[in-house]
């Protein structure tokens, strides 16, 4: 971050009481994260995301935000996380907008490509259906996907190109998240040919 540049960050509260999802998002951090949502491999994937986008990540739930299996509302969640990123960009900046990687975890590979501006729209073809990672429903992750997608007012793609393991697949997905938004929420100076202002 540019010296004299203003402070891209954002702390919140969704909800109240017992039900609030406490977060912290600051774009021009150094990949650290902080997550507890009652979901330890949530906390893993948010983890993540932060440390290859190299933003500072707090994420606090409380009680009421546990669906009634006990588990994380992920949706609640992911709409936090969106929010808190789209108002952390804020108005008035040149960014990159676009971001994209192919990311290997062992056999698994992911194509992850993002543009922060063109409004939500999600294209995701892994079929996770029944699927669990440890306690973990696999599922999840997509519906963590578009939530996030609908609250932050982006476009993403996710494409699985090879993989057989969900753990592994799931990991290189939201590895390609963070470095897809490191690229694209960097600020670039005005006049670059290859840039557009966020709309």
């Amino acid at each position: 971050m540019n010296p004299g540049a203003a402070r891209r960050a954002v702390i919140g509260d969704e909800g109240s009481g017992e039900g609030d999802i406490r977060i912290e998002v600051v774009l021009d951090g150094h990949g650290r994260a902080a997550v507890v949502t009652g979901d330890a491999f949530l906390d893993h994937l948010l983890g993540l995301t932060a440390r290859h986008a190299d933003f500072d990540l707090t994420v606090g739930v409380g009680t009421a935000s546990l669906a009634a299996d006990g588990e994380s509302d992920v949706e609640a969640i992911a709409v936090a996380v969106g929010r808190a990123l789209r108002a952390a960009l804020g108005e008035g900046q040149t960014i990159r907008r676009f971001g994209w990687a192919t990311v290997p975890v062992a056999e698994a590979l992911a194509l992850v490509a993002l543009d922060l501006s063109s409004g939500p729209f999600l294209a995701y073809d892994i079929d996770f259906s029944g699927v669990r990672i440890e306690a973990f429903d696999a599922d999840r992750a997509g519906r963590f996907l578009r939530a996030l997608v609908d609250a932050a007012g982006i476009t993403l793609h996710v494409r699985l190109l090879s993989g057989s393991d969900p753990h592994n697949i799931v990991d290189a997905v939201f590895e390609g998240l963070g470095e897809a938004l490191r690229t694209a929420c960097g600020v670039v100076q005005i006049g670059r040919a290859s840039c557009r202002e966020r709309v």
